[in-house]
């Protein structure tokens, strides 16, 4: 059916903005029959009842399940109900339903739209109905009509429109969440931490979600309307929409812009000039009012964070609850056989030969909802993640996938659990390689999903969700940084209901080279490609640890750490710590390699190394202190960086060689930011910002640039500049900030230098806006 247009005998309609006047006036002539004057859409109590205040400045916005007030006023006189019929008739595209309204005592279905009239609530002239969508109403803009009819004839007006959300305040709606401290957190906060670096130096930067801006809920609107399920066929998308598991996906898919009209295109490398670097972003707003200005034209540019933020956004927008999680070490599984190959040289450099990837941290989100398809042991937190890394159905979505069949290794449950599950909880099998031979290999079961991070409820502190992910291996470490060696048959058993259990085909060279085993447990293997060292992969098979029903212990233990946590302007130490289990004395020769990366990269080429042969006695433990001083490091370092260092110890008589490796940022010194008067402001009142950098490092800094911008509070980027700024010297920057919208708002102050060639230093601040 096409959508009707108001239809009055010689009359006209004028539609009105309901939050900008909160009634819609009709007009016509007075032929002694019942006529709509206007309908106050209640939006102030609606919005109140339905914990939907401030998403929209456009529209009445509404919860499905949860009735709803409109109070219809009429011109010369009241309605009769006993002569004329008063329906409403709501349109979702093409879709609509008719809705006659009833007396409260009348029965009605629970499956369809009800509008009810109580006890007080029919007065002269006009009629207030609770009007109730079905728990599982599809979620849109939806337009409504209002019908009076009579045995004769029938008036029939469109009186507006407005917007259904999921409701997870109702225990019928597949994302109830029952405890209203997480409905707070998960639905109506609009500011989020984002947890970043490695597992030994956790870093955080805030997220303003922005889902009270003004366009933002407009926004999330569009994007379900572009989409390419929508664009294919209309009526089964609005239909498909009452479904969260369905929606996720559309929207997943819709946060990126690789197969579609999707809100964010991204960038890992080379220059980001067309566009905004990715670590330039502090809030979605930002992002959407963009994307929807441009015609749905890609924003430039995103990496992980930003593509997670953008879809807790959108979700907590649409009533889905949602939180941003970290994953420390990462793993990107390109083959699909849950390891991941990793290549050192002998000398413990990390060489870059493998298609896997391990990245420091990888950020994804969770959304809450109940799983029918799966079955109720299924329900709950489910992983949706918006980075485009592998095609899942044919598109560029993954998820969403439940946390608990992550747990249970039962890697076919839907949607993408194997290529996540490998994600948090693969093995890594690092090789150590020399003249186009693997000279040895270990199994780490623990290095993949170290730590798994979201922001505790109500606080800024972090709270750890690893347990969660990760059941308790069998094979234990022994310490930081010690490996265990491991068999094939040790392998953590996998569940998977849907299909065949992953084999494990083995061949046995017999000749003699160890690697944290007994010397007769790996030999030398050829890696194929030859010189080129293509792929480690087929090695891989031809190389399994040997020994009895557990493995053969090491002779020798070899573990890394890093001392304390390494800050910008310090020295970095860290210890070899060795241990002889033989009962022999062991000549070894010890090297240390250290290179720089970035967090989603193979390291680049060593910035620092050194060799030094050792002596041990039978059963002696044998620490090695190194150091690399600030001039070893700050030319090649900046704020971003991690380092990757790794020791590989070889036994000078048997040729047995052994790795241990940590990776590592170091700490940025901190950007002072302080609001005169506190972190809580009025709307549209001035306040004071002031702004600080010391220079910590022992050198002067040429060209020093101190750099402040915050979106809601700032008009574009205010700088302070110095030619030269000298150790211990300040750089400071006052700013006058007015918010025009309530809400969370960052201000982000950033440094550098001529010296650097990337910012130095990067703060934000959370500042707070009440409604004047």
């Amino acid at each position: 059916m096409p959508f009707i247009p108001p239809v009055t005998c010689n009359s006209c309609c004028q539609t009105m903005d309901c939050m900008q006047q909160t009634t819609h006036h009709l007009c016509g002539t007075d032929d002694g029959h019942c006529r709509l004057r206007l309908v106050n859409f209640e939006g102030h109590e609606n919005h109140i009842s339905h914990e939907t205040q401030g998403l929209s400045r456009k529209h009445l916005v509404v919860r499905r399940g949860k009735p709803f007030k409109l109070t219809l006023l009429f011109r010369s006189r009241s309605w009769n109900p006993h002569t004329e019929n008063v329906v409403l008739e709501v349109w979702l595209g093409d879709l609509s339903e008719r809705i006659p309204v009833q007396f409260y005592d009348e029965r009605s279905d629970p499956q369809r739209w009800t509008a009810k009239i109580y006890p007080g609530d029919m007065n002269p002239q006009s009629v207030t109905a609770h009007v109730c969508s079905p728990v599982l109403s599809s979620v849109g803009l939806y337009h409504l009509l209002v019908h009076i009819e009579t045995i004769k004839s029938r008036r029939s007006y469109a009186v507006g429109s407005f917007v259904l959300l999921f409701n997870p305040w109702l225990e019928e709606d597949p994302v109830y969440m029952p405890l209203d401290v997480h409905l707070q957190e998960y639905i109506k906060s609009d500011y989020g931490l984002v947890y970043m670096g490695t597992h030994l130096n956790v870093g955080r930067r805030p997220w303003a979600f922005g889902q009270y801006e003004p366009g933002v809920l407009e926004a999330c609107l569009t994007l379900l309307q572009v989409s390419p399920q929508h664009l294919r066929d209309k009526d089964k998308d609005y239909i498909l929409r009452a479904d969260p598991v369905y929606l996720s996906r559309v929207i997943c898919a819709m946060v990126n812009c690789n197969d579609d009209l999707g809100i964010v295109e991204g960038k890992w490398h080379g220059s980001y000039k067309d566009g905004v670097k990715p670590t330039e972003w502090s809030g979605s707003a930002d992002i959407l009012h963009q994307w929807v200005s441009s015609n749905c034209s890609p924003v430039r540019y995103g990496q992980c964070w930003v593509y997670a933020s953008v879809l807790c956004t959108v979700m907590r927008v649409l009533g889905i609850p949602s939180r941003v999680v970290t994953v420390f070490n990462a793993a990107h599984d390109g083959d699909g056989n849950l390891k991941i190959e990793e290549c050192y040289s002998s000398t413990g450099e990390k060489l870059n030969l493998s298609k896997d990837s391990i990245w420091n941290f990888h950020v994804f989100v969770e959304c809450w909802m109940r799983r029918p398809d799966l079955g109720a042991g299924f329900d709950g937190w489910q992983v949706v993640d918006p980075t485009p890394q592998e095609r899942s159905a044919g598109i560029f979505c993954c998820g969403p996938c439940p946390v608990a069949a992550i747990q249970r290794r039962s890697i076919g449950t839907p949607y993408d659990t194997s290529f996540i599950y490998a994600s948090v909880d693969a093995n890594v099998i690092r090789l150590i390689v020399r003249d186009g031979l693997v000279v040895g290999r270990k199994v780490d079961t623990e290095w993949v999903g170290q730590l798994i991070y979201t922001k505790r409820i109500g606080s800024d502190s972090p709270e750890n969700l690893t347990h969660t992910y990760k059941s308790k291996k069998r094979d234990q470490p022994a310490g930081p940084g010690r490996h265990s060696p491991i068999c094939s048959k040790d392998f953590p058993p996998i569940y998977c209901p849907f299909v065949e259990p992953p084999t494990f085909k083995m061949k046995v060279i017999p000749e003699t080279a160890g690697f944290m085993s007994t010397p007769s447990a790996l030999q030398s293997s050829p890696v194929v490609g030859g010189a080129g060292l293509t792929s480690p992969c087929s090695a891989l098979q031809s190389t399994p640890v040997l020994g009895g029903t557990g493995g053969t212990s090491p002779s020798l233990e070899v573990s890394l750490s890093i001392d304390g946590v390494p800050s910008v302007g310090e020295s970095i130490s860290m210890s070899v710590t060795v241990t002889n289990q033989s009962s022999s004395p062991r000549v070894l020769m010890e090297h240390v390699n250290a290179q720089l990366k970035e967090y989603n990269k193979n390291p680049q080429e060593s910035f620092w190394k050194t060799h030094k042969e050792v002596h041990m006695q039978p059963g002696e433990v044998l620490t090695l202190h190194h150091t690399i001083s600030l001039s070893e490091y700050e030319s090649a370092l900046a704020g971003d960086d991690i380092v990757n260092v790794a020791v590989v110890i070889k036994d000078v008589r048997t040729k047995e060689r052994f790795l241990a490796m940590q990776e590592f940022n170091i700490g940025s010194p901190q950007i002072d930011i302080e609001i005169e008067g506190g972190d809580t402001i009025q709307m549209k009142e001035q306040h004071t910002a002031q702004l600080f950098f010391i220079n910590k490092y022992t050198k002067p800094l040429n060209g020093a640039v101190l750099t402040v911008q915050g979106s809601g509070l700032l008009q574009g980027k205010h700088e302070a500049r110095l030619v030269l700024l000298q150790p211990g010297a300040k750089i400071e920057k006052t700013v006058s900030i007015m918010a025009t919208s309530p809400g969370t708002k960052l201000l982000m102050a950033t440094f550098s230098h001529s010296n650097s060639s990337s910012i130095v230093s990067r703060s934000f601040h959370k500042v707070s806006v009440m409604d004047a």
